[in-house]
């Protein structure tokens, strides 16, 4: 009896996941019945060309026969296989129709992928906020050991309501992503300058996992998918908390272009933001991946040109791998990791970099 879970669990790798959803059952209910079509028209050709080649061979004395066409043979085997592919088409078009019916949701979230993380915005509220990648670098870098949920692990989770129907407009800040959770049965790209739709509607609570099912970079195996069904009380209580929270978030902003950051605090917080957002392309000790990332230890535009310093953090560089942090940090964290990155390693500028400055340059 102890098997029992491990052999169901051996051999769903091997099949369609079943799913949570009415619609992720009807996905798996259509792609048996299609098995199973498949399977009996292999057995049913391939035994008779087996019957009839061990049955009519020439050691038996058997003798071909000479003829070049059947009118009523090239009826049957046109009309067999037009009568099993429609008989196929119809349940595959009610399938495909009702998984892009996306009318009448109760929630609408924005997914928008870039290189590497998802940004997630609810449009009926003011909750919005980034998804990357939790798991530790040291578990990627095989200095510890690996997690139960290994590279599909974030730390913020999409949360969504229990039976609601949830829409997801699809869409991509650089390159095309895929945003594909196997139990939900939803795959669709995000493409650059468009939308594309899909819906789900979970049954029950729980935790699903999925992944960017696209090549989207050297980070493509690091951008997983994580979401939360809540019941509608919880969500309606974990949508209000974020409410509350993002708006703290946005008052202590504005009560900090008031105010200035000594250094020592900067450089503590600087050193965390820059950990976790750029350690990976630049290293922690700033020198970067020669001939793929550029070094900030002694580059001549962190050390001394401070307005070209806030522009490529705040916006990026397009054509490159490096991202626009303007809209993923808080205008605290980009001035802290500004005057961490002009200040560490040996750069030593003297200078800080305050919420007001990154704030006026966002704003020029």
């Amino acid at each position: 009896m102890a098997m029992a879970p491990m052999a169901a669990q051996a051999s769903s790798q091997y099949n369609l996941t079943q799913g949570v959803t009415d619609i992720s059952q009807r996905v798996f209910d259509l792609h048996m019945t299609i098995f199973y079509i498949c399977c009996a028209i292999g057995l049913i050709v391939f035994g008779a060309m087996f019957w009839a080649v061990i049955h009519h061979r020439k050691s038996k004395g058997s003798k071909p026969a000479s003829f070049h066409e059947n009118v009523k043979v090239e009826i049957l085997w046109t009309v067999i296989p037009f009568v099993i592919l429609i008989g196929m088409a119809i349940p595959a078009t009610s399938t495909l129709i009702a998984m892009e019916d996306t009318s009448e949701a109760d929630v609408t979230v924005l997914v928008t992928g870039s290189q590497w993380k998802w940004h997630y915005k609810y449009l009926e509220s003011d909750v919005e906020y980034f998804s990357l990648l939790a798991t530790q670098r040291e578990q990627i870098e095989n200095k510890l050991e690996k997690g139960e949920n290994y590279l599909l692990e974030v730390d913020r989770p999409l949360v969504i309501p229990t039976g609601k129907k949830v829409r997801f407009l699809i869409t991509s800040d650089d390159v095309i992503h895929s945003w594909w959770v196997p139990d939900f049965a939803v795959k669709k790209d995000a493409n650059p300058g468009f939308i594309n739709e899909a819906w789900t509607q979970v049954n029950e609570p729980g935790i699903y996992r999925g992944q960017c099912a696209e090549l989207c970079g050297k980070d493509h195996g690091y951008m997983p998918v994580v979401v939360i069904a809540k019941s509608p009380a919880d969500y309606e209580s974990w949508l209000a908390e974020q409410e509350e929270i993002q708006r703290q978030a946005k008052a202590e902003e504005q009560r900090l272009l008031a105010m200035s950051m000594e250094m020592d605090e900067l450089m503590e917080l600087g050193e965390r933001v820059y950990i976790g957002s750029c350690a990976a392309c630049h290293q922690a000790n700033g020198e970067g991946i020669p001939g793929v990332f550029p070094g900030l230890k002694g580059s001549a535009m962190v050390t001394s040109d401070m307005d070209a310093h806030i522009d490529i953090v705040v916006n990026g560089k397009s054509g490159t791998a490096m991202q626009a942090f303007g809209n993923q940090l808080s205008l605290k964290e980009l001035a802290a990791v500004i005057t961490y990155e002009r200040n560490a390693w040996g750069n030593n500028t003297g200078e800080t970099v305050q919420a007001a400055d990154v704030n006026a340059f966002m704003n020029q």
